[in-house]
């Protein structure tokens, strides 16, 4: 009877010290930073060195996407005669993706597929764009929609 009572005082302290061990070793765990495979390999900057890096570089990047979409496309203002949308706007025409150098548009549909791959003749303006900022990824919103969102 009194081994029982002996072993079950065992019990009872070792519990209470796992317990209290257990307690000390989760709060060094809270002070110490810990790493998953859901961080980023390096500290992130903070917001504001992330948002004045951004804002000092939105021209350079703005400028670099409009030299592509120029490259790619005819941007200009060709409305359609006599054809407008239901609140007059009008209607551009004709074809806005740009060939390359030399290329028209007969001479490309006289040539084979594999020949167009082989000389690398497919229009750019048909290929998906990347993003306006792809080191960065994200959105990137132009100033207008900016503030049609602070009303």
């Amino acid at each position: 009877m009194r081994t029982s009572r002996k072993v079950f005082a065992m019990v009872v302290i070792l519990s209470g010290v796992g317990a209290a061990l257990g307690t000390l070793g989760a709060r060094q765990q809270d002070q110490v930073p810990r790493t998953s495979s859901y961080q980023f390999p390096v500290a992130e900057p903070p917001f504001s060195v992330t948002f004045a890096r951004s804002t000092a570089a939105k021209a350079e990047v703005d400028a670099r996407h409009t030299a592509l979409l120029n490259g790619r496309y005819d941007l200009g203002d060709h409305p359609a005669a006599g054809v407008t949308m239901s609140r007059g706007k009008a209607i551009q025409e004709g074809v806005r993706v740009r060939l390359s150098a030399g290329m028209s548009w007969d001479a490309l549909a006289a040539m084979s597929p594999e020949d167009i791959k082989a000389r690398g003749l497919y229009p750019a303006g048909f290929m998906p764009l990347p993003h306006p900022n792809n080191p960065v990824g994200g959105m990137v919103f132009p100033q207008f929609q900016i503030d049609e969102t602070k009303r």
